[in-house]
């Protein structure tokens, strides 16, 4: 008898655990003096921070006109890689994103494009090379630095974006998606996170080093998804671009 209420009790704990984490309100701020890049910029305005960025990424790049000072010949290690046809080139991309996010009622799927915002202010894009299209094949035009541009010259990361991890660690904040909750790295702790880890939505609870009582957040893995599942967790605010 002992046995089973202590298990009983056990079970409520943890249910209780569960229904707080589902009901919970965070706050970001303390994280936004992490982001720091060219031509990236932002304000809090009541319940959201507007980032705005030109997305243009602070390392090297066969990507860069031949005449930027960051224009470099591929140095990574894909013995597939083929350059895509596109340059780099200033954008003008406005992110307004929950400032207190919390986990949404009804989940939205990440569109195609921009999805949210790396510490560098570089785009993060979804594991999607197209509607419904995996990584396969575009992940051979990805520069020593795991991004690459698109037609109109927005350079964008869909996987680990090696300049950050080798930066500030594999553990380190990465940035944000557009429902205000944080992207960290692939390790956490002594642990290297696989899919098995992570819900649907490729997130979990846990405590951070930026926010020690514990948050919902991202983390980027080795294999598809890479950084996003089924949709965002929280509620998405806007991008224009």
């Amino acid at each position: 008898m002992g046995f089973t209420m202590a298990c009983s009790n056990e079970m409520e704990e943890m249910e209780e655990m569960e229904k707080e984490e589902s009901t919970a309100t965070y706050d970001i701020s303390p994280i936004l003096d992490k982001f720091e890049g060219n031509g990236l910029s932002y304000e809090i305005a009541g319940d959201f921070v507007i980032f705005t960025t030109q997305d243009l990424p602070n390392h090297t790049s066969p990507y860069w006109p031949a005449g930027n000072a960051l224009y470099s010949e591929y140095t990574g290690s894909n013995p597939s890689y083929r350059k895509n046809p596109n340059t780099i080139a200033a954008q003008n991309i406005v992110l307004t994103i929950p400032l207190y996010p919390s986990e949404a009622t009804v989940k939205e799927a990440t569109p195609l494009g921009a999805i949210g915002i790396s510490r560098n202010g570089v785009v993060f894009y979804n594991q999607y090379a197209g509607p419904d299209l995996p990584l396969t094949t575009e992940i051979n035009s990805f520069d020593q630095w795991l991004g690459h541009p698109q037609g109109t010259g927005q350079y964008h990361y869909h996987i680990e974006p090696v300049y950050l991890t080798n930066e500030f660690g594999k553990d380190a904040f990465l940035g944000l998606l557009a429902d205000g909750l944080p992207v960290y790295g692939p390790v956490e702790g002594d642990h290297i996170i696989t899919n098995d880890d992570l819900d649907a939505f490729h997130g979990h609870f846990s405590e951070t080093t930026d926010f020690p009582e514990g948050i919902y957040h991202y983390h980027i893995t080795s294999e598809d998804p890479y950084l996003n599942g089924s949709g965002y967790f929280g509620s998405p605010g806007n991008i224009t671009r």
